[in-house]
């Protein structure tokens, strides 16, 4: 027998749904555009949940049905059959189950992952176009779009920096737990010598947020830059001051984004990663406060190291956080991070993360 419930409320999302669509019926609701587009998005997160547990609920039922004939009749044909659709059942169980964790106020949305290299220059720059690469692949898994949406690359090999646009449900709920510090330990292809090298990049996760009338971006406090993007050369470059960085002058947090030819669209990629660090940061005062609340004065991880990957001498991927691990490396760079996410989402949500431990 497969269980479902636990964590979800249906009557209670029903409820709300319900209460949204009523709200979608008034005569004046569209008028305000920015809040019916609000309103419109909240339905869709409520709704979808919903469909996935009937879903989900009817499969298991079913199941039930077929297995109890399958043993009444002893057809082993039709119970292995049931076995493996067991299997694929408890799967996504616990897939929908994970989705039920996220419960951030902007877990459900796209997401921005941009990657730094650390010091260490070409090391570290082709360090982050293999992050680059596991990102790629992971979303490709999901059935996500990824775009680059703004680089710098590196002299020799790989980038300086680059940011990825994430695309589908709950990208930004899943790849929170990637932000940090990442190293990478391996013998270089760049050293001659054969030696073996340390080095590190930082991954940056923000939510794509289009509108959000908790985030008020007023111009007056916008300092904004134009300036001739850099590149490689060649026919491509870009002659017009099209690259755009600008400066919330409240904060001191600066973007910039050069990777489109049209300054419009530059100004509206830097304004979403605005955005974004601007929700981020909203997250961390209120985590600080939080902390300071129960008394406890532990500094918050945001920028510290999570994870290492060791290639040689042996292959392991260790969180330092969690404690779970993969012992060959290559199939976590080929996008399989889910054990790593979810081993994260359920210790933060039972309390249970470990400081971390750089060893």
């Amino acid at each position: 027998m497969i269980a479902l419930g636990g964590l979800f409320d249906f009557e209670e999302r029903q409820v709300e749904s319900e209460r949204l669509e009523q709200v979608m019926l008034a005569p004046d609701f569209w008028n305000d555009p920015q809040r019916a587009e609000q309103v419109t998005k909240q339905l869709r997160h409520v709704k979808g949940p919903l469909e996935q547990y009937q879903s989900l609920s009817r499969r298991v039922s079913e199941w039930d049905e077929m297995l109890d004939l399958a043993l009444e009749e002893n057809d082993q044909e039709v119970l292995k059959g049931q076995a493996k659709e067991g299997q694929t059942l408890l799967d996504d169980l616990r897939a929908f189950e994970l989705t039920l964790i996220l419960r951030g106020p902007y877990d459900q949305e796209n997401a921005i992952v941009s990657l730094h290299a650390g010091a260490g220059g070409t090391e570290a720059q082709d360090w982050v176009s293999m992050l680059l690469r596991m990102y790629v692949r992971w979303a490709e898994k999901h059935g996500f779009k990824a775009d680059i949406i703004d680089s710098l690359e590196g002299e020799e090999a790989g980038y300086k920096s680059v940011s990825l646009e994430i695309q589908g449900e709950n990208a930004f709920g899943f790849l929170r737990p990637e932000r940090g510090v990442h190293r990478l330990i391996r013998i270089s292809p760049f050293d001659a010598s054969g030696r073996r090298h340390t080095s590190f990049a930082s991954v940056e996760v923000l939510p794509d947020i289009e509108n959000d009338a908790t985030i008020e971006i007023r111009p007056e406090d916008l300092k904004v830059d134009t300036f001739r993007a850099s590149g490689a050369g060649g026919q491509h470059i870009n002659k017009t001051d099209s690259a755009v960085r600008i400066t919330h002058l409240p904060t001191g947090i600066v973007v910039g984004c050069q990777s489109e030819r049209s300054q419009h669209s530059n100004r509206e990629t830097a304004m979403k990663m605005l955005r974004g660090k601007l929700a981020e940061l909203q997250e961390r005062q209120w985590e600080e406060h939080m902390a300071e609340l129960r008394g406890n004065h532990a500094e918050i991880g945001w920028g510290s190291q999570i994870r290492t990957y060791v290639f040689q001498p042996y292959s392991v991927v260790r969180d330092h956080r969690t404690r779970y691990e993969v012992p060959n490396a290559q199939t976590v760079m080929n996008g399989e991070l889910d054990g790593f996410i979810e081993a994260f989402l359920q210790q933060e949500a039972k309390g249970a993360l470990q400081p971390e431990d750089n060893a």
